[in-house]
């Protein structure tokens, strides 16, 4: 399975080459596809902001870049370079606040600086940090993809209709993606009937991206409405509904993209398996539940603009871009550790101490 996931790689959307960062710009897929490049902090911090690039995985290791951009700069500035970064650390942990891969990237960062041995070269360790950070994202994709295919085949070995929401895929990651990753390898496994994509409002990631990628790799995909879903749970025979993550808490509560709650409730009125999946990065245990967890709220003129067209009426428009689904409506979270089936405090504690499996 592990060389048919490979090559069926076809999308990526972080490039670390030549010294600088290239983010493909998620913004006009799928009409466009424009790649961005970045020379500093400042830069990668408001490609983040501004939706360059997206999804929890995708951000941290775009951060991680830009700590090696801004310390380039600071050290060819001279002075004390180490103070001076911390100017950089400050500006991308401000770039999204929800995403907790964003803050274990820029930890793992700090922890290498602070690591360097005299002989050492500052920059050429944080390059190799940020790369490392990349890769094991992808190595984590590909064994979140195995374990999730395994559980949709142990619980319905025949093919059947999916649903997801918002984009987990290649775009959101440093690999093959998170939950449409598991989509991918169970496609190929042949246990793929159908996917249903919510569109997700506002941004309409599920039309733009998530369509796009199966699309272009033969999975068969129809898009919804996110209204919808409820609807195609009564009748088109869904049997899970898998989704990412950009926090999970040590109870097991789970931040997604907002739409991600209501899906969990109606899953669990349909007797739907609803499934998350996320590298272990996303999994904060200095978080006793979702309660705890910032949710982002955007400029409201996402929803009361189309195109930079205004559509709305002249009111004020609430924003919430994450919500959190309670521990009790998941089946299963998924990581590069394991699957925790009904997870709960003790079981993602003990999911936390397991190495990662290979």
């Amino acid at each position: 399975m592990r060389e048919q996931l490979l090559a069926a790689e076809k999308v990526k959307a972080i490039d670390w080459r030549d010294g600088m960062l290239h983010l493909l710009d998620q913004r006009l897929l799928p009409a466009e596809e424009t790649w961005l490049s970045y020379d500093s902090a400042e830069g990668v911090a408001q490609a983040i902001r501004q939706m360059v690039v997206r999804g929890a995985p995708a951000i941290g290791i775009s951060a991680a870049y830009g700590v090696v951009l801004g310390a380039r700069a600071r050290i060819a500035a001279g002075g004390d370079w180490r103070a001076a970064l911390e100017a950089d650390f400050k500006v991308l942990s401000e770039s999204r606040p929800t995403a907790v891969n964003l803050f274990w990237a820029l930890n793992r960062m700090r922890e290498r600086l602070e690591r360097v041995r005299d002989g050492e070269t500052p920059l050429q360790a944080l390059e190799a940090e940020a790369v490392s950070i990349h890769e094991s994202d992808r190595e984590a994709n590909l064994t979140m993809a195995q374990l999730g295919m395994e559980l949709i085949r142990k619980h319905q070995g025949s093919p059947q209709a999916l649903l997801t929401h918002c984009n987990t895929g290649a775009l959101a990651t440093g690999g093959f993606g998170t939950a449409l990753g598991v989509i991918r390898a169970a496609h190929l496994d042949g246990l793929v009937e159908r996917v249903y994509a919510d569109e997700t409002r506002p941004w309409l990631q599920g039309a733009r991206l998530t369509a796009w990628e199966l699309a272009n790799e033969g999975v068969p995909v129809s898009l919804n409405a996110d209204a919808a879903a409820a609807h195609l749970m009564k009748t088109a025979g869904i049997t899970w509904v898998i989704v990412g993550a950009d926090r999970i808490t040590a109870n097991g509560d789970v931040a997604n993209k907002i739409g991600t709650y209501q899906l969990a409730v109606n899953a669990m009125h349909h007797g739907v398996r609803f499934m998350v999946v996320a590298p272990s990065s996303t999994i904060d245990m200095s978080l006793e539940s979702g309660d705890d967890i910032p949710i982002e709220e955007r400029d409201g003129s996402e929803l009361l603009d189309l195109g930079g067209r205004r559509v709305a009426a002249e009111v004020h428009a609430v924003n919430p871009v994450f919500d959190v689904t309670p521990a009790d409506l998941i089946d299963a979270i998924v990581t590069e550790k394991g699957v925790v089936e009904r997870p709960d405090a003790a079981k993602m504690a003990q999911l936390m101490c397991r190495k990662r499996l290979h």
